[in-house]
């Protein structure tokens, strides 16, 4: 069945406005999914291609939009930061929290919920601290580079089809990082994950708080509003939290 044409409820004025009144259009066909091309943008949004390709050019410049390998258009950095933003900071720390809760009532170790950040940077934004005497301990509001982080790689959008990445942590080779992606439609909101120290999680433990983070970050997902529909093709990333002036300093302790 063809995709039905957008109905417009009010008459677009010219010049600038009507240049927003385009953009925006074609940013809402992207986000609404199945990576469309140059000419079905223009199709649907009844514009003629030169048009929509200088309107993607510009969206694409400022990380509104971006280009899959095929050359398909879909949601970049900028415009799923801004829909974290508007899902709310506060408010996703308030959806996770129970579940943090429960992830330290599970293993005994430390569950964070993390966002993405500006410059390919990862921040802690809630913490539950784990219950043991040798554990890793606050690092919210700290900002880390994404590289060669297994939460970096899950807000990027490259969680494995198991649902959780688990891997032995680069920022602290000492310490284990099992990690699970809380989405919405269009991408990756956030990451909830357990950190703790590497001897105390086994290859067999990994895939046990796999299990119980993947399902703790579905669960906070499904508030979000995702669905096994839309699971399906969800791709990365969002929000740039606000960083306190001194960041605290974590570890194990």
């Amino acid at each position: 069945m063809a995709t039905p044409l957008p109905i417009r409820t009010t008459a677009p004025a010219g010049g600038p406005t009507r240049t927003v009144d385009r953009a925006l259009e074609l940013l809402g066909l992207v986000c609404e999914g199945n990576a469309p091309s140059l000419s079905e943008c223009a199709r649907r949004s009844r514009l003629p291609a030169s048009t929509a390709l200088r309107l993607l050019r510009t969206l694409e410049v400022r990380g509104f939009v971006r280009r899959d390998e095929h050359g398909s258009f879909i949601p970049g950095t900028r415009v799923l930061q801004v829909g974290a933003q508007a899902l709310s900071r506060s408010g996703l720390v308030r959806l996770s929290e129970p579940g943090l809760r429960r992830i330290v009532a599970a293993t005994g170790e430390s569950a964070y919920l993390s966002m993405r950040g500006p410059d390919d940077t990862v921040v802690y934004v809630a913490v539950a601290e784990g219950t043991r005497p040798v554990r890793h301990i606050s690092w919210v509001g700290r900002s880390v580079p994404m590289a060669g982080l297994a939460v970096g790689a899950v807000l990027d959008g490259r969680t494995p089809p198991s649902g959780f990445l688990a891997e032995r942590d680069a920022q602290e080779p000492d310490v284990t990082a099992v990690v699970a992606p809380v989405v919405f439609r269009g991408g990756v909101a956030a990451a909830v994950s357990v950190l703790g120290p590497s001897y105390r999680i086994s290859a067999e433990r990994m895939q046990e708080f796999g299990r119980i983070v993947r399902a703790e970050a579905r669960l906070v997902s499904e508030q979000l509003g995702d669905t096994p529909a839309t699971r399906a093709g969800n791709a990365p990333r969002p929000d740039p939290a606000p960083q306190p002036d001194h960041a605290p300093q974590g570890g194990l302790r």
